[in-house]
């Protein structure tokens, strides 16, 4: 059977675009959830893991691991949040630029538990 190329006409530039663009802030979204999975993943490795395994007093684990259970439940939450606010400013044909404070808290969250991760394996007993 012979087959005849058919040519589709060219996608609107305009749609293509758009759903690029929807689509790309729905894997943004899947990577907030992923990165909160990832870092509650962490705090029971830290927390209940790794003072079984040091044979160490559990104290600093576990408050570590509070401290990566929080910053995973926060990205779950803001990034479902977010995702609703970055949805609406695009149907709108607008953009919603990730807030200073947000930057701020996870950037802050994320020295403060690696500088304690870090003290806690070197000098924890």
């Amino acid at each position: 059977m012979h087959h005849v190329a058919t040519s589709d006409p060219a996608p609107d530039p305009a749609i293509d675009a758009s759903r690029r663009t929807f689509l790309a802030e729905e894997r943004t979204y899947l990577a907030w959830l992923r990165s909160g999975l990832a870092s509650i993943a962490v705090s029971l490795a830290v927390g209940r893991l790794l003072p079984v395994l040091l044979d160490a007093d559990e104290g600093a684990y576990r408050v570590l691991g509070v401290g990566y259970g929080l910053l995973g439940v926060f990205l779950m939450v803001y990034g479902a949040l977010r995702q609703r606010v970055v949805e609406r400013h695009l149907v709108a044909g607008g953009f919603a630029p990730l807030p200073l404070w947000v930057v701020v808290i996870l950037g802050g969250a994320g020295l403060v538990l690696g500088v304690a991760t870090v003290a806690t394996l070197l000098y924890g007993t």
